[in-house]
């Protein structure tokens, strides 16, 4: 990791970051905002706990040079997502607060859309992501609201 200042403000910044879960504990511990790791214990365990879920056992297995090699029956794998959610659930994936499994969440369901996964037999999957979704920052973070988002895809 390399920390360096902005030259236009007095905010470290972090650079050659690429690893997306230390990446957002780094920002939870140093910058006072709403936090994305729950204060009791083992909410900040279930928290990390479905982000690497997500992170090490479905992203992964949502890339095209991956799926080539362990086939398609391997992208459709959500049901572990969905049982940690009946244990951790609220009005979000830990309890009734924005965490860390939120910001891994929904990145991952857009890929799931575009590969065409069925998740229709989760109930707890799209309801978060319905929730999720009606947040301006998630809106406006969504990769068809981007500069770079092609035309076609925009919505």
């Amino acid at each position: 990791m390399i920390l360096n200042r902005s030259t236009l403000f007095s905010v470290r910044t972090l650079f050659l970051a690429f690893i997306q879960l230390p990446i957002i504990e780094y920002l939870d511990e140093t910058y006072k905002m709403p936090r994305l790791l729950p204060d009791n214990p083992y909410q900040r365990y279930q928290a990390r706990m479905i982000s690497e879920i997500i992170a090490s056992g479905i992203q992964p297995l949502q890339n095209i040079s991956v799926l080539k090699r362990v086939g398609e029956d391997k992208k459709v794998e959500w049901a572990p997502v969905e049982k940690a959610l009946e244990e951790s659930a609220g009005h979000f994936c830990v309890g009734n607060q924005l965490s860390i499994a939120d910001c891994c969440l929904i990145p991952q369901l857009y890929h799931a859309r575009r590969w065409k996964i069925d998740l229709t037999k989760y109930l707890l999957i799209p309801s978060i992501e319905e929730r999720l979704n009606s947040i301006e920052a998630f809106k406006v973070a969504h990769p068809n609201q981007q500069p770079d988002c092609p035309e076609k895809e925009k919505a």
